[in-house]
């Protein structure tokens, strides 16, 4: 990447931790939550418009005790209980409205191991992810910082970085329980996430 995709977020102030931006986030992080008591949901029918893979589906299907997709109202919670969060993370794709709450969860989750993250460049397309998520970056500047994580060890700023917000979500999940190795990263993901859709 030339020089000037990263000389272009350093004078943003994004390549760096940026307090200001820390401060932004964590008073909309505590009080975004609290006025927003909407429950995120979805239906089978939209689930299955994209093109569930069929183990998945059938145990969703079974769960709920239905044989063919409806229009009834389905939470997030209900679909984490009955498949896990894994397959809950994949069909988030189908309310791409909540793509800020998605990209969130992704950074969250790379947050949970940022302290195991040596290289600033990490830490800053974090930074330029979370500002995304918030309107106060570019989609240019996103993709720049996916561009300056690559060449970081610990891919998980990397992916929290994708330009594709699903994909975002679901690697890093993915890759942050990995990195801390641990069933309780799982179960602590799975919490935040319920935080988040509940």
């Amino acid at each position: 990447m030339g020089r000037t995709r990263a000389r272009i977020l350093a004078d943003r102030g994004l390549i760096f931790d940026n307090p200001e931006l820390w401060a932004y986030n964590e008073y909309h992080r505590s009080t975004d939550c609290k006025e927003m008591k909407t429950m995120i949901t979805t239906t089978l029918q939209r689930i299955q418009d994209h093109s569930p893979y069929s183990n998945g589906w059938r145990k969703l299907l079974k769960g709920l005790g239905k044989t063919k997709p409806d229009d009834e109202i389905l939470s997030f919670a209900k679909i984490v209980e009955i498949n896990g969060l894994v397959d809950a993370l994949y069909y988030c794709r189908v309310e791409p409205q909540y793509a800020k709450e998605w990209r969130l969860f992704a950074i969250w989750c790379a947050r949970q191991v940022q302290h195991l993250m040596n290289d600033q460049r990490s830490v800053s397309a974090l930074n330029v992810a979370e500002a995304f998520a918030n309107g106060l970056a570019t989609a240019d500047e996103l993709q720049a910082a996916h561009e300056i994580a690559w060449d970081a060890p610990y891919n998980v700023a990397w992916t929290a970085t994708h330009p594709n917000v699903f994909t975002a979500m679901r690697e890093t999940a993915r890759e942050a329980k990995w990195i801390a190795a641990s069933q309780t990263m799982g179960e602590t993901q799975t919490q935040e996430f319920l935080r988040i859709v509940s």
